[in-house]
């Protein structure tokens, strides 16, 4: 199918499933969308089951769209790139120590945690998993996702302190989780993934991708600063997410973290000193409205996904207890992490269960599954993953608020 006819079915549909909650669901905007769609998706399936197959065409859309490829090198650049856009780097810089260490020691206990655990778990269900696989699905699902998380927080009151830690994890600790999944799936085609080597990813990803990162924002952030008219500078901030993601992915460094280090240059930087009032409000609309968008694009994406992914019943209860497992991880991992800090930082009592809870997976975790090889493991994974993403997005990202509520008012 050509592209111009899968966007254009694309939009139409994510319009078409934002209306119909709007309307009748009142839900938020994202998660509305993508329930609506799962719905849709569940309705196909089911009457294909009684004997009425009409998802031919809603399949054949489906299976026409490489999702890792849209998501990874398409979506997730603009996407991480207005989340960052929007977070205070001073606020961010004060926790700095405590957003490095859940990005990096909490992805890694995590995802041991969860590799072990679902080693386990998939004996119990009758599936033979070698280890390796386990810990690629530990790397791809540890780490919090940062647009759902992002787009969550948005429509929340939660306190600026845990808002602040919430948003750095999330915005960093992907990029450490792709790294990881990259190393991982290094070894399982057969390469040695030696001290030396891994150490050489992390050093040219991770490094690389900030190094970018500061040095195009900062380009960019001088060429506004000589003009003031914004729509030339919102091309620029284009041109320098697009560009510079184009570049990062060329030169194997972490686009993540190159859009997470332009964004907040440029968010902080370049709003406040390089615009003028009339140029930042038009900036700040731009980039909402594209966050907007792309969100409820994504996420209509996922809950279409439920079309074309191996619905074995062993699958999906495995999938079930992934969902325990996934969140038993991360209450361990940054339960003890916090234990840990609270010598020298402060963190409300409830501040486990919220950040437990609060990490939601998305649409990051579904891409880097189905870029798994093919083989009877990776139908195995990406299932699992579906279920773990659909229950963290529709189940926790709709009761977080709740808790979050609750929490403030022990306060």
């Amino acid at each position: 199918m050509p592209q111009q006819e899968l966007f254009a079915i694309a939009i139409s549909l994510t319009a078409f499933f934002a209306f119909l909650n709007y309307r009748y669901f009142k839900l938020p905007v994202t998660i509305g969308a993508m329930a609506v769609a799962s719905c849709f998706s569940l309705i196909l399936l089911v009457s294909d089951y009684l004997g009425f197959p009409i998802s031919n065409l809603p399949r054949v859309f489906i299976s026409s769209i490489d999702f890792d490829d849209t998501l990874l090198h398409a979506m997730l650049g603009p996407l991480l790139f207005a989340g960052a856009m929007f977070v205070n780097l001073d606020d961010l810089l004060k926790q700095k120590w405590t957003i490095l260490t859940f990005a990096s020691i909490g992805v890694l206990v995590s995802m041991m945690i969860v590799a072990t655990l679902f080693f386990y778990a998939s004996q119990l269900v009758g599936i033979e998993l070698q280890w390796i696989w386990c810990l690629l699905f530990g790397a791809l699902i540890s780490p919090t996702d940062p647009i759902a998380v992002l787009g969550i927080l948005k429509k929340l009151g939660v306190p600026k302190s845990l808002e602040i830690k919430f948003t750095g994890e999330s915005l960093f600790n992907d990029g450490i989780g792709v790294v990881l999944f990259i190393v991982l799936l290094s070894i399982l085609q057969g390469n040695e993934a030696t001290p030396a080597y891994i150490s050489e990813l992390f050093i040219v990803e991770v490094g690389g991708g900030i190094l970018l990162g500061l040095i195009l924002g900062a380009t960019v952030y001088a060429l506004m600063k000589r003009i003031d008219n914004y729509q030339v500078e919102i091309l620029l901030s284009l041109a320098l997410i697009s560009g510079g993601y184009a570049l990062a992915t060329h030169f194997h460094l972490s686009g993540p973290i190159f859009a997470v280090i332009a964004g907040l240059l440029i968010g902080n930087s370049g709003r406040r000193h390089a615009m003028s009032d009339k140029t930042r409000e038009h900036l700040d609309t731009f980039w909402e409205l594209i966050d907007e968008i792309l969100n409820t694009v994504l996420f209509v994406l996922i809950g279409l996904e439920l079309l074309v992914i191996a619905l074995k019943p062993e699958n999906l209860l495995l999938g079930i207890m992934a969902i325990v497992i996934v969140l038993f991880a991360r209450f361990v991992g940054i339960g003890s992490l916090i234990q840990l800090l609270r010598f020298k930082r402060e963190f409300s009592h409830r501040a486990i269960r919220i950040l437990t809870w609060g990490g939601l997976r998305g649409g990051i975790s579904i891409a880097l599954a189905l870029s798994l090889p093919l083989g009877p493991e990776r139908s195995v994974i990406v299932t699992v993953t579906y279920v773990v993403v659909a229950f963290s997005i529709l189940v926790q990202g709709l009761t977080i608020g709740k808790l979050i509520t609750a929490a403030s008012k022990d306060n």
